[in-house]
């Protein structure tokens, strides 16, 4: 962010908020909220800087339009432990930003609600305030004493229920509209919006076009294209609307008025219009589903639609590439916010991956090459494996059949004794079966059940024991040896050639999101053991329980990364070979 072409350290700066949510609110508009803070500066001997920036301030008024009780639910948390997230408000992050770099005095607001609507926005006021920050409210002063700090924190929790409470109304009212079968959005192109959600007449001028241009479909007139082209010369457009206003626009201090202007329908708008039930009397209820409308009748019958429906189906065509560029980790690198890929291209014989995230996300890095992915899994693989001291451990303790604390072979008597004692009862049920059956202790049905039962719990013993003994010892084999192989694939990734280098990747990396210059990679199938902390193994049965449900999958991995060993150290052998040869 550049600094202001001004800074004054004994000045303040003035900000107001137009909300969405509140309009009808007096202390909304900008006008009144200007003269309320100039009055106050004046009034306590306050100068306020004299400072034009386009997009910010105009006379060190900041002007904003937007609504202080949405925020961004995302975050992310660095390796170091810092707590990321985005500011929605443009003019307030600047704001943040240079009061934070004290680059001026302070900041008046008319009131607390102007200033923020949501617990993320409090605490970065709480924060400016605690670092020496002057912030001034026009309309209520806080004391620095435990009943101010009680004060703000009142204002601040009405501010934000106020903002609750009204989208809470909104919501519940449009609920219920919707199941009375209400249209509670803007009617499409053919009925008119007269500001009454429960009354949306035909429109005389364009419901006919509307009609007509689906009959010619239905006929068989021609393309969508050929369709849209007929729509122009019958002169059907869009309603008149507001373009989208620029960025320039949008942090312009001056509310601009931009005139309403009616479009002409475009081949994707008229693929819209064939393909709404909206036409047909229907609207979408609170579950989804398809009801009768209340607000307005259909303009085309139901037969009609479907038929049309059943038409641009028939024409849908599917384009797939048989052979794709092959570029390194296509596909595997997203962006961590919005979730968006990266696409790879070539330019000058090096890779890039280029990206085009969601509008809103606050990703700087959008365009990256080759050698910065493989310097990020580089240092990925290296972590791909237990320590030495891990290692010596598990070899120590977890595959030692003998048993190796006293906690484990207490545990393992329990066991012998409770499996002698079934067997007991087992032997004594079957050597007495007849005399139990008749002298009526037993029925023949509830005989076999005891029997099943003791059997079963025999069979969970065995289990156990198996797990205590012989089982703990092949899952540490199989953890010290996957463990192996991910530090020997570490090896071969700084020796070996690109196409190489993603082989290694995919064996045994699943998902990689960038964030900033840091790559968040989530280890593949089996490598995804590894990430589980051991605990103390003077209590392992959590860690054990846990891991359990790797086993397959561990194997699996195993088996993927020794094929994938052999056959670089193949290739390597025969590439040697052909060097060698005269």
């Amino acid at each position: 962010m550049k600094d202001l072409p001004l800074i004054n350290k004994d000045a303040y700066l003035i900000y107001t908020r137009k909300s969405t949510d509140d309009s009808d609110n007096q202390k909304n508009s900008l006008g009144y909220q200007k003269t309320e803070a100039l009055r106050f500066c004046k009034a306590n001997n306050l100068k306020v800087a004299s400072i034009d920036v386009d997009g910010f301030c105009t006379g060190g008024v900041i002007s904003e339009s937007h609504t202080g009780f949405k925020e961004d639910d995302d975050f992310s948390i660095s390796e170091s432990g810092l707590v990321q997230y985005r500011i929605e408000r443009p003019k307030f992050h600047k704001l943040v930003s240079h009061l934070y770099k004290s680059h001026f005095k302070g900041v008046v607001f008319l009131c607390w609600d102007r200033a923020s609507r949501n617990k993320n926005d409090d605490n970065i006021l709480d924060k400016l305030i605690k670092k020496g920050v002057d912030v001034r409210f026009v309309q209520v002063t806080y004391d620095k004493s435990s009943a101010g700090e009680l004060h703000k924190d009142i204002d601040s929790m009405f501010s934000q229920h106020y903002s609750r409470t009204i989208k809470e109304k909104v919501t519940n009212a449009i609920k219920a509209l919707k199941e009375e079968g209400v249209c509670t959005f803007f009617a499409p192109v053919g009925y008119l919006n007269q500001g009454d959600s429960r009354n949306k007449p035909f429109d005389p001028k364009r419901a006919p076009i509307i009609k007509l241009l689906f009959e010619k479909y239905d006929e068989g007139f021609g393309s969508i294209y050929d369709l849209t082209r007929l729509a122009n010369q019958l002169g059907l457009t869009n309603y008149p609307r507001k373009r989208r206003r620029t960025v320039e626009e949008k942090l312009s201090e001056e509310e601009l008025q931009i005139e309403k202007q009616a479009r002409p329908i475009t081949a994707n708008q008229l693929h819209r219009i064939l393909t709404n039930p909206f036409y047909m009397g229907k609207i979408r209820g609170t579950d989804g589903q398809l009801i009768e409308s209340a607000s307005h009748e259909p303009l085309i019958t139901e037969p009609l639609f479907n038929r049309v429906q059943k038409k641009l189906k028939s024409k849908n065509v599917s384009t797939y590439y048989t052979d794709k560029l092959n570029y390194p980790y296509r596909g595997m690198v997203r962006c961590a916010e919005c979730k968006r890929a990266y696409t790879p291209y070539q330019k000058k014989g090096i890779n890039y991956y280029a990206i085009r995230c969601a509008p809103g996300c606050s990703n700087q890095l959008r365009n990256i090459n080759i050698t910065f992915l493989e310097e990020k899994f580089g240092e990925k693989l290296k972590n791909l494996g237990y320590s030495k001291r891990e290692e010596r451990e598990i070899k120590e303790k977890l595959m030692n059949p003998v048993g190796y604390n006293e906690a484990k072979n207490k545990k393992m008597e329990v066991i012998k004794r409770r499996q002698k004692k079934i067997k007991e009862d087992l032997d004594y049920l079957e050597e007495n079966k007849l005399m139990l059956l008749k002298t009526g202790v037993y029925e023949p049905k509830t005989l076999l059940d005891a029997a099943d039962k003791f059997k079963t719990e025999l069979e969970a013993l065995d289990q156990e024991e198996y797990n205590l003994t012989v089982g703990n010892v092949e899952k540490g084999k199989n953890l010290i040896t996957i463990s192996e192989l991910g530090k020997a694939l570490e090896k071969f990734y700084h020796l070996i050639n690109p196409a190489e280098k993603q082989l290694i990747v995919r064996t045994a990396i699943s998902e990689l999101f960038l964030s900033g210059n840091s790559l968040i990679c989530k280890a593949k199938k089996g490598f995804e053991a590894l990430e589980i902390p051991i605990t103390s193994f003077g209590a392992p049965e959590a860690w054990l329980l846990e891991l359990s449900k790797y086993d397959h999958l561990i194997k699996q991995s195993i088996q993927e990364a020794q094929d994938l060993i052999s056959e670089i150290e193949i290739k390597d052998e025969h590439s040697k070979n052909r060097g060698s040869d005269p």
